[in-house]
């Protein structure tokens, strides 16, 4: 029980910027956190946090134990509230932030799955590609691809992403197959803009990557065209599962180069720091996470 109030106590002062505004939160006094506090540095040896009478900073290892004291509070919170749902359901406004492209595909509809379990929910999405200001825009869940920056938010990973090159089969009935990266050289490469490197990982070299540059006669700054253009036959395109997926299942696109195959991204709901999520947050994010989470769910081909 002390451990427990320490780490409280240390989430509790990190989040509010101060002892007093920490101690108000949990209804006890200044020295106490303080005491509690001092406790957690002294078990663990190290240093969390530098505090003067202006200021208030977290260290290097306050900083990293902070992201993981954050979330074994919120799993916690999820597992409490797990066994409690009997009596309780979820109700009030959900605002919720998605890339535009992997939103109306993956994100959308979900939403009105969630809400037919969920009548008492109301759900405002916003789907953009560029990276919102989740605190001031009050949004309670950010869904994004790829590595996350901001540390100051609190992340949960959903699944995995990875891209292929795929092209059509009429393509490659007309241009043949690309067995190896160098072959690559001989097809016309859709490109997305001035970003012409395709990123792949070395069949037998474990964690070594590459990116390779690649050039074809049309580029566009929009991934939604490549992907037509793939479908068109116009040529080779490298693309997200989650964009493709059903066109590799359907046989509308192959999928080339496998064994080369870039590592998977992840993806992650991402929200800001808070000691208990409201349950309509909680529970979205335990149904992106078993949606996200079942391979056949991105509609690959066996």
């Amino acid at each position: 029980m002390d451990a427990f109030k320490q780490i409280n106590a240390f989430v509790n002062v990190a989040a509010k910027g101060s002892l007093s505004a920490a101690a108000a939160q949990e209804g006890v006094t200044p020295a106490i956190i303080g005491r509690r506090l001092d406790a957690l540095e002294a078990r663990l040896g190290v240093k969390l946090m530098v505090r003067t009478t202006r200021k208030l900073s977290l260290t290097f290892e306050g900083s990293a134990f902070l992201e993981d004291c954050q979330r074994i509070l919120n799993d916690l919170a999820n597992a409490e509230a797990s066994v409690s749902l009997g009596g309780v359901k979820a109700s009030g406004h959900l605002k919720v932030s998605a890339p535009a492209g992997f939103g109306r595909k993956h994100v959308a509809p979900l939403v009105a799955d969630f809400l037919s379990g969920n009548p008492e929910v109301t759900v405002n999405l916003d789907l953009t590609d560029r990276l919102v200001d989740l605190v001031n825009e009050a949004i309670d869940l950010s869904v994004r691809i790829g590595e996350l920056s901001d540390s100051s938010l609190v992340s949960l990973k959903l699944g995995d992403m990875r891209r292929v090159v795929v092209a059509s089969p009429a393509y490659l009935a007309r241009h043949g197959t690309p067995r190896a990266l160098e072959d690559l050289v001989g097809h016309n490469c859709l490109s997305l803009g001035q970003q012409r490197g395709w990123t792949f990982r070395h069949p037998e070299k474990a964690g070594e990557s590459l990116v390779l540059k690649v050039a074809g006669t049309l580029e566009c700054n929009d991934g939604a065209v490549l992907h037509e253009w793939a479908l068109a036959g116009y040529g080779l395109a490298w693309r997200s599962v989650w964009e493709v997926g059903e066109d590799l299942a359907a046989g509308r696109l192959v999928s080339l180069l496998d064994e080369w195959a870039a590592p998977p991204v992840g993806i992650y709901a991402v929200f800001p720091q808070r000691r208990h999520l409201p349950l309509r947050v909680r529970l979205f994010i335990d149904f992106l996470k078993n949606t996200y989470g079942n391979p056949g769910y991105w509609q690959t081909p066996a």
